[in-house]
């Protein structure tokens, strides 16, 4: 017996009541007629409704933890909560994406894992609701759905153009797509597998050649990119908008690190670009870790987690990065350090993905597999430690953005305003708080347009509770937002180290 759901709906300021079934046997033509009916951005409870859509469905998401009851007990199991999706298995019923590689298709690297994940994809469309390209173009190209079909016709060996290649830059790499996906379609790593195909196949124009390799040669390099960073923010007036906007209006200043030697050791990734943006924050970082007993062993050799490379198609040299980081921190691992904590929520979920990445190196793959296990986000080392022992007294007002990175690829949604709220903090309601910022990495330079409209958008909702401060855990959202010259932005952890009221932190 197919289990019904309603919800309230307004069309044309009439309320109307629409009927979801969501039944143990769902049909592809039921899914279909379900979206022409109810929308698309109306999800049955996977999603808020009021996505971008003025005019549609208002039907509040229930708080985080409490029961979805759009998702009844089923051959899937029973309903999981609202706010945490958990990737499950096809539905039922529902017919799986059909594929046949090409010969040459099946020649590549990860051939089988791209056949694997379009036939998990049931091509259902909930995947669009979510989707901040879809909702700015409104192109089913822009979505991942529509990217999907297209890295098939790619691997099916039809043909690729220029256009295939603008609509998978377009994508912002969000990972939203995977929250909301009901078939827990692994998203990203097909759109790099084939984002990876096309680059082969169609070549660059030479400008964007050069930007690319100009931005790979740059970021990861620590020391050229502070080195530029300085210089560029004493002649900002010469640059060019999009360079100029990229710089922060001021950097706060490091202050000392803690000399204290604890029994408690953990490692610290510094990073390439946050120790020229935001050299405070791994600074503050140490401090807070030191009143809670907790050491940071340096590992100065450790460089850019691979990400910038891997993510502009220049794959196997990220994967060298990679190498060359397991490499470094083996040893303070068998030393002793508990673990390997990540202040970039970027860096984190990139570095989380060793194992998966380096699975078929011989040489490499227990060691990344046991490199990711013992990543952790900052959040995760915080939550779990007696933060009231801090004697934290603060009442500032403030919105908190929470990185796609770290809520839809690291799962830790809600962790850090949970600890801020422990802490005192007042945090502001912050509206569609799971869409993207616009700055997704090197996105921000490569796709200007596209990712200042995310950004003012997510700045107007940010903005909606009248802040004092925006706080946010990585630092590309955390510039890519400040460029705006609007409500100030911090890493979480400076408020933190502020509120302390250490002499270093001021």
């Amino acid at each position: 017996m197919a289990a019904l759901r309603t919800c309230p709906k307004r069309r044309t300021g009439t309320a109307r009541r629409a009927t979801v079934r969501l039944g143990r046997r769902t049909t592809l033509a039921e899914i279909r007629r379900r979206r022409r009916n109810h929308s698309s951005d109306h999800h049955g409870g996977w999603r808020a409704c009021n996505l971008l859509r003025p005019g549609r469905c208002r039907q509040p998401v229930p708080a985080a933890g409490r029961t979805c009851t759009a998702l009844p007990p089923g051959p899937q199991g029973p309903a999981r909560p609202a706010g945490h999706f958990q990737p499950r298995p096809t539905v039922r019923g529902v017919l799986s994406m059909q594929t046949t590689l090409s010969e040459h298709a099946r020649t590549l690297p990860r051939a089988e894992e791209a056949e694997h994940i379009l036939r998990s994809c049931v091509h259902c469309g909930f995947c669009n609701a979510t989707c901040p390209t879809y909702q700015l173009l409104g192109d089913e190209l822009d979505g991942p759905r529509g990217r999907i079909y297209l890295i098939k016709q790619v691997l099916e060996g039809q043909q690729v153009t220029e256009k295939t290649r603008l609509h998978l830059d377009r994508c912002l790499s969000c990972r939203n797509c995977e929250t909301t996906c009901p078939s827990g379609v692994d998203y990203h790593n097909l759109l790099d597998i084939g984002r990876a195909a096309v680059e082969a196949l169609v070549p660059r124009p030479l400008g964007q050649r050069l930007l690319r390799e100009g931005l790979r040669q740059v970021i990861p390099n620590a020391g050229l990119f502070r080195l530029l960073t300085g210089m560029g923010m004493k002649f900002r007036p010469l640059l060019p908008q999009t360079l100029a906007t990229k710089l922060p209006a001021t950097v706060h200043a490091a202050g000392l690190r803690p000399t204290t030697r604890h029994a408690r050791q953990a490692l610290l990734l510094d990073g390439c670009v946050q120790p020229g943006l935001s050299p405070n924050t791994n600074a503050a970082t140490a401090r807070v870790l030191d009143r809670l007993g907790i050491g940071i062993t340096a590992v100065s050799k450790a460089g850019c987690c691979g990400a910038v490379d891997y993510h502009l198609n220049a794959q196997e040299a990220g994967l060298n990065r990679a190498r060359r980081n397991i490499d470094v921190w083996w040893p303070a691992l068998e030393g002793g350090a508990e673990t390997l904590i990540q202040t970039a929520s970027g860096c984190g979920a990139f570095v989380k993905d060793y194992g998966h990445l380096l699975r078929h190196d011989p040489a490499y793959a227990d060691k990344a597999e046991r490199i990711s296990a013992c990543t952790k986000d900052l959040v995760e080392v915080l939550r779990d430690e007696p933060l009231e022992t801090l004697g934290i007294k603060v009442d500032t007002r403030l919105a908190f953005h929470c990185p796609c990175t770290l809520q839809h690829a690291q799962k830790l949604g809600g962790e850090v305003e949970r600890v801020l709220t422990r802490l005192g903090f007042n945090l502001t309601q912050v509206p569609d708080g799971h869409l993207c910022c616009g700055s997704a990495g090197t996105y921000s330079i490569t796709q200007p347009a596209l990712a200042r409209q995310l950004r003012d958008n997510r700045m107007n909702a940010l903005e909606s509770g009248k802040p004092q401060v925006i706080a946010t855990a990585n630092i590309g959202c955390q510039t890519h937002l400040a460029s705006a010259n609007r409500t100030s932005v911090r890493h979480w952890i400076e408020l933190i180290d502020e509120a302390l009221g250490t002499p270093e932190s001021r």
